[in-house]
């Protein structure tokens, strides 16, 4: 048995999922789960596990990390598939020998490299032209780089300064251009809401549906929903806030990729900002059965500690609606 499908075994197992009266021994007492039993279970969850670089940002940025040894701590942690941050490798783009070396590591842990999340290529959304096509043509390298490595997907935002309705007419362009590129080679191009207006549910469904492209999809954040932030004493205060589960709801049926963000818990080590159950279950009922991308940002449990606290509820929401 590989090393990471061993720990996800015993991952499902550590939270219950075998739990005291699913096994029972002839004589009527409890007994341990076989490991092709806890497979059984294992392989009844209707998504699969990935993990967003973002989770590890502090320890990379620290240098406490290497970018190339991400895709083993995945594998390390019984994560089978790997989202990148751009930032964290963003002159190796065009690198093809760096890429390789990506590649060669995700191979040897057994890891998928699944998407590139792009940040810093300018906004999509941008109402000036000369902007836009910039940000537009910035991503085409990020594309070929997904595609050289295996990605089926970048993610990408939708920013813009504007009216709503001017915005959304650029982002339409804007994402309509760059799919157009990604469609070459059948990459896709997926947004996630990010703050501003992509984080109205109604705002980026409605310019996903008007793009109209098989390769343009979403990924919904499960907490990404706070349209206008303020600064206050030093913190981050969410000024307008959208309905996280109506936005989800928005947006699953354009999702090519899903991401669990996570910030604290409580006792039972259920997520305190977001119920994991209710959400899943949105996403559940979309037919959605791909990645979903654990993508920790808290600061009371350590990075390490946070996504293994993500993961066991990830796997115990899914137990029960599988």
């Amino acid at each position: 048995m590989k090393r990471k499908d061993f720990l996800n075994i015993a991952g499902l197992a550590s939270i219950g999922i075998a739990t005291t009266g699913l096994y029972a021994c002839s004589n009527g007492t409890a007994s341990e789960p076989t490991t092709e039993e806890v497979i059984e279970k294992a392989k009844a969850l209707f998504f699969k596990i990935s993990l967003a670089q973002w989770s590890f940002h502090t320890a990379i940025k620290a240098g406490e990390m290497d970018h190339l040894d991400f895709a083993a701590t995945a594998s390390r942690l019984g994560i089978g598939g790997v989202e990148y941050v751009s930032g964290f490798f963003k002159d190796k783009a065009k690198d093809m020998d760096y890429l390789n070396q990506m590649t060669q590591r995700a191979t040897d842990s057994d890891v998928k490299q699944l998407l590139i999340m792009i940040d810093g290529e300018g906004g999509l959304g941008s109402l000036d032209a000369d902007k836009l096509t910039s940000a537009v043509e910035n991503h085409y390298k990020w594309v070929d780089a997904a595609v050289h490595i295996g990605c089926h997907s970048i993610r990408v935002n939708a920013h813009g300064v504007g009216e709503a309705a001017d915005v959304s007419k650029a982002a339409i362009e804007g994402l309509g251009r760059l799919s157009e590129y990604a469609a070459k080679a059948n990459l896709n191009v997926i947004v996630e809401n990010h703050g501003g207006h992509s984080s109205n549910g109604d705002w980026m469904s409605n310019v996903l549906a008007q793009v109209n492209l098989p390769n343009c999809g979403s990924l919904p954040d499960f907490g990404n929903f706070c349209i206008e932030k303020k600064r206050v004493d030093g913190k981050r205060i969410c000024l307008e806030d959208y309905d996280r589960y109506k936005g989800t709801k928005q947006l699953m049926p354009f999702a090519k990729a899903v991401s669990a963000k996570s910030r604290n818990f409580d006792a039972d080590g259920n997520e305190v900002e977001t119920d994991y159950l209710k959400m899943m279950k949105i996403v559940k009922d979309a037919g959605y059965t791909e990645y979903v991308g654990i993508e920790y940002e808290g600061k009371e449990l350590s990075e390490e500690d946070g996504v293994i606290a993500t993961k066991k509820l990830l796997e115990k929401v899914g137990a029960q609606l599988s």
